[in-house]
């Protein structure tokens, strides 16, 4: 039919139009008759077709009754022009809808085998599938429950077990589909767009009572087809699950079975059928829900954990269609339906975990409406809900230890989250049953023994810092350090979020008294249960406060009593026994500083008195030699959790944990100096977190609006430093993140240090090695140079001017002049009056008596330099290379600081350079890299104070390791780049240059740097050796141009210079018409870079 053709409305025409086909059709059943009155009926508009329903519907029906084999492909024709006049109409007599249910399921089934499908084609069983369903949904209100009255039952029960037939046996994921479509459409449970049937009271219990006779083999034929093949798609996996959950919702209902009229006797007209009927007896309830729940936990164990999201998101609803409306009747599966709901409240699909999110509400909601209730048979309900609910979480976490050593990690992953579910379902509920010693008991031990950690691993106590000092945080931005546990049972990220979120729910919902005192127990007991109590006792107290997002309605909290539990709990952290843990071995570790503490003889108390006797103390809690690399990993996580712990707390009480920073600050300062990597990057966030939590905008804040009780605390602790090694370690790190307001506060302590070095250097060198490293930094950050900058700037500016000026004009003139002077030739006589010099003012004269006798006192910082310069001087020659080098990185702080006031760094240079040539010319290679750099260092800062000494005393030496190392690289292979002697090569390299031009070298000491730099221009060192040789020359060109570029030339020449005058001589250079070698590519370099010489010229 043409798109624009209008339909026939008139009855009569659309008769008239149609009755030739039907007749022919009557007359002779083909497939092209079939087929023309199909095309013509598309032509006829609903309306009109209604009124002639019965009419066309007769000659197809016809087709159907005919006796005799019938090709698959008339009887599919067949159904589908009757399923297009079903679409369009309504079906208003009952027995049109009963004949045609018959003919069409006859079309399925098979005619020797009433009872199995028909062995036809697969199009014509789905086209016969769709005509049954467009069938009932034609159906009038009044005529589709005479389907379910007792009459019918024989008929329904032969319908219903052949769609199982068909859903269970086909191969035809489409077929297996529409089968169980229909199955759903007969017991009037439809979820399509289109209008349905909506039965009363009444007629919903008729329908009920009617499929009670077929539930059993419902349930069971769709359970195998559930937990079937999962090869056969989820979508008839999702259409078998709608159809369980419906068919067991409506004959389960609990409305249902409490208004149930008494059972009577079936009428004996019915004969037989009588006994078909069930009657919905309580006994009847009772066994039929112990049946279904054996079927509905197979369904759930094998469909909880699916692959495809929509079948979880199905399990979901099963539960929530169950527990709605079937929870009194089905109470034997209560268990397993909250097991399934709860087991996805954690689903990596979004949609599922909503609609989770939604039931869990609803169905908590609909329990603690229960318990508010004050009829008895809802308190009774609630009882049994809750009941069920505390039953199934002692037998979770009874078995949970063992799920968590046998399963997977999804498996794992699966029954936390059900566990978890229980917890959020039972709301403020869990107080009630936290209160069974038992339940507490078991949930406790569960979560000790999932939660223990893997410390077998190695690298926790090898990732140190001895020589590295805490950076300065800048700012008020921190990335925290991730610390990923390692757990002894399970790998997963998601599993351990899941337990954290246990036990958050259980300080939001519990009583935060009764787990802290029984967590606490626990961490007192058991060393092995230590780690893991702390980690519930922390998350229990963040639930309690509601730090995180957690569920509405817990208990109250006062601030009273979360800041007595913060105490409680954080004084046994900070125990002498609990945070001072052994976490370095001495055998491995023999320049600890806390170890060097320990071992005798012991140190002396720090004291600005001199003459007080020396003490001597003993160490009470010296470490085990045997020690294992366990026992060190333990106590390293141990403190790490606590650590976290006070973080916690902080966020827990916000501002209120100001009060408590005079107990917690110190502690927590004390393992931000730790040399373990681990517990330092801990301490260094729980720092932060504290910070933001009591409102200080940085770690600078936090420490100075301390620094009143905390240096007190180092100054007493200092006293007796044996009892508290630790000490050093808090000024250590109050020194890297304070300011220069500190530095007033901390000056009598500093020097309470520096004397304590004077009385008793071999014992607390390498414990203050660290303080005078933070000192210096801190310093040398919080008094930056400006001076000495802009002197090398101005410097560097006239030199550039003067660069840029020369005029070879005049330089002859002067050149002349300065010879005539020399010869005796015009010399004349000075001006008299520029000899005369005004005599000095009074004031001048005042001045100058004053300034002799009265010298302006240093500030702070730069006596405080002075007096770290001094001792380091004496500790450059210990015996420990560690504190070598630590003192050569003092040092060069110390001589950058002091650079703004020459008249001090000059003394203090001269006193310093004897022991400076020790570390550079006789010493570990290390110490000479560092003590290079300080040379550097003092090269920029002393400058020609050093010209002498540096030419005589190191020069020759640095010139005469080069020239030996020079062949040595130039034939080594990719692996010398990793040895210590190319790195002091480079090291000399990269320094030398700036060196030679901060100093002002003189021609000869050039000459010989040049000379031993040259075998360094060769392409065939290594590349950073060569660059390194390039900024060398780079310096050295800047000292004396004309040399470097006569030497230079002298080795590569690539142009030739043709005199401008006949009369002048041509210039030979020895590099001119010299082939390409190893040196000509950086000599090139230099010479463009330089003095812009490219090619002939």
């Amino acid at each position: 039919m043409p798109p624009n053709t209008a339909l026939i409305s008139d009855p009569k025409i659309a008769f008239a139009y149609l009755r030739p086909a039907c007749v022919r059709l009557t007359r002779v059943p083909t497939f092209n008759h079939v087929e023309t009155l199909s095309a013509q009926l598309k032509e006829v508009n609903s309306a009109t077709l209604q009124q002639l329903q019965e009419y066309v519907l007769f000659p197809l029906r016809f087709v159907l009754k005919v006796p005799g084999p019938k090709k698959d492909k008339v009887v599919q024709a067949v159904v589908q022009a009757m399923s297009h006049v079903l679409e369009n109409t309504c079906v208003q007599s009952w027995q049109t809808l009963h004949e045609l249910f018959s003919e069409l399921c006859l079309c399925l089934c098979s005619p020797d085998n009433p009872g199995k499908p028909a062995a036809t084609s697969e199009e014509l069983k789905l086209i016969v599938l769709k005509c049954l369903n467009a069938l009932f949904h034609a159906a009038f209100e009044d005529i589709v429950f005479k389907f379910f009255e007792t009459t019918m039952l024989p008929e329904l029960g032969a319908a219903v077990s052949l769609l199982l037939a068909l859903a269970e046996k086909e191969k035809s994921r489409d077929v297996q589909i529409a089968s169980l479509n229909v199955l759903q459409v007969l017991t009037l449970q439809c979820d399509c767009n289109e209008d349905h049937v909506v039965p009363s009271s009444q007629e919903q219990e008729a329908v009920g009572n009617a499929l009670a006779s077929f539930l059993p083999g419902v349930t069971m034929t769709v359970t195998r087809i559930i937990t079937g093949d999962v090869r056969q798609g989820h979508g008839v996996t999702v259409r078998a699950i709608k159809v369980w959950s419906r068919t067991v919702g409506l004959v389960m209902e609990d409305a249902q079975l409490q208004s149930s009229e008494p059972v009577k006797s079936p009428s004996v007209d019915l004969g037989r059928i009588g006994q078909l009927m069930v009657h919905r007896t309580p006994d009847w309830v009772k066994t039929t829900s112990g049946k279904l729940c054996l079927l509905l936990k197979k369904i759930i164990s094998s469909t909880v954990a699916h692959q495809h999201w929509r079948v979880r998101l199905e399990v979901v609803e099963l539960a929530e269609h169950l527990l709605d409306r079937c929870s009194q009747a089905l109470g034997e599966c209560i268990g397993l339906l909250l097991e399934a709901l709860v087991g996805a409240i954690n689903d990596e699909e979004p949609r599922v975990r909503e609609r989770c999110e939604v039931a869990l509400r609803k169905a908590s909601q609909k329990n603690q409406m229960s318990v508010n209730a004050k009829n008895l048979s809802c308190k009774n309900s609630s009882q049994t809900f809750t009941d069920v609910l505390s039953e199934n979480l002692h037998s979770l976490a009874t078995s949970l230890p063992r799920l968590m050593r046998t399963s997977d990690d999804q498996k794992k992953l699966f029954v936390l989250n059900v566990f978890l579910g229980y917890l959020k379902l039972l709301g403020p509920l869990v107080s009630v049953v936290l209160n069974s010693a038992v339940h507490l008991e078991r949930i406790s031990k569960a979560l000790m023994q999932v939660l223990e950690l893997d410390v077998t691993d190695v690298r926790i106590v090898e990732e140190r810092g001895h020589n590295a000092t805490i950076e300065p945080s800048s700012g008020s931005q921190h990335s925290a350090h991730i610390r990923r546990k390692h757990f002894l049972f399970f790998t997963d990220e998601k599993i351990f979020s899941v337990l954290t979120e246990i036990c958050q729910l259980l300080g939001h919902y519990g009583n935060i008294f009764l787990l802290t005192d029984f967590f606490l127990d626990l961490y007192r007991q058991s060393s092995a249960y230590r780690k893991q109590a702390a980690m519930v006792l922390n998350e229990i107290i963040r639930g309690a406060a509601g730090v995180t997002e957690g569920e509405g309605g817990g208990l109250p909290r006062s601030p009273e009593d979360l800041k007595a539990v913060v105490m409680l709990v954080m004084e046994e952290y900070v125990s002498l026994n609990n945070w001072h843990l052994i976490t370095v071995n001495e055998e491995i570790d023999q320049g600890g500083q806390d170890q060097q503490l320990l071992k005798p003889p012991i140190l002396l108390p720090i004291s600005n008195s001199r003459a007080n006797p020396l003490q001597v103390i003993s160490s009470a809690c010296a470490p085990s030699p045997t020690s294992t690399v366990r026992q060190l990993n333990s106590n390293i996580w141990q403190l790490c959790i606590q650590l976290e712990g006070v973080a916690c707390f902080a966020q827990a009480l916000g501002h209120d944990f100001r009060p408590l920073l005079m107990t917690s600050l110190y502690p927590v300062l004390e393992k931000a100096g730790e040399e373990t990597l681990l517990i330092r990057q801990a301490a260094l966030d729980s720092m932060w977190d504290i910070s933001k939590a009591c409102g200080y905008l940085s770690l600078k804040d936090l420490i100075n609006e301390n620094s009143d009780y905390l240096l007190n605390d180092i100054s007493l602790n200092l006293q007796r430093l044996s009892q508290h090694p630790q000490a050093p370690r808090v000024l250590t790190v109050m020194l890297t993140h304070s300011d220069g307001t500190l530095l007033p506060l901390v000056r009598d302590i500093i020097q309470d240090v520096l004397t304590a070095l004077d009385l008793s250097y071999d014992h607390t060198a390498s414990v203050f090695s660290s303080v005078l490293l933070a000192l210096m930094k801190a310093l040398a950050r919080w008094f930056p140079l400006t001076s000495s900058k802009t002197k090398e700037s101005a410097r560097s500016k006239r030199t550039l001017a003067g660069q840029e000026v020369f005029n070879i004009r005049q330089f002859l003139l002067d050149y002349r002049k300065q010879k005539e002077l020399a010869e005796g030739i015009g010399i004349e006589e000075d001006d008299p009056q520029d000899l005369e010099i005004p005599p000095p003012t009074e004031f001048e004269e005042d001045d100058d008596a004053d300034d002799c006798d009265v010298k302006a006192e240093l500030p702070a910082h730069l006596s405080i330099t002075k007096d770290v310069m001094e001792r380091c001087i004496h500790l450059l020659s210990d015996s420990n290379l560690c504190l070598r080098l630590k003192m050569l990185d003092v040092l060069e702080l110390c001589i950058s600081v002091l650079s703004e006031r020459e008249n001090e760094l000059l003394p203090m240079a001269h006193r310093c350079w004897p022991a400076l040539v020790q570390r550079l010319t006789a010493d570990d290679p290390l110490a000479v890299l560092r003590a290079f750099r300080v040379l550097c260092t003092l090269g920029r800062t002393c400058g020609d104070f050093l010209r002498r000494r540096v030419s005589k005393e190191i020069l020759p030496k640095l010139t005469s390791s080069l020239t030996k190392q020079a062949p040595v690289s130039a034939k080594a292979g990719p692996v010398y780049t990793h040895t210590l002697a190319y790195k002091l090569q480079l090291a000399v390299l990269e320094g030398l240059g700036s060196l030679c031009q901060s100093l002002d070298l003189a021609e000869a000491d050039l000459d010989v740097v040049c000379e031993a730099c040259l075998p360094y221009l060769s392409c065939k060192q290594p590349i950073r050796l060569q660059q390194a040789c390039l900024s060398v020359f780079h310096h050295l060109t800047q000292v004396d141009p004309d040399a470097f570029w006569l030497m230079l030339n002298e080795l590569h020449c690539p142009s030739s210079f043709v005199p401008p005058h006949p009369d002048l001589q041509p210039v030979w250079l020895s590099g001119m018409g010299r082939p390409r070698d190893e040196y000509s590519d950086n000599v090139l370099k230099l010479l463009r870079e330089e003095f812009g010489q490219t090619g002939d010229e």
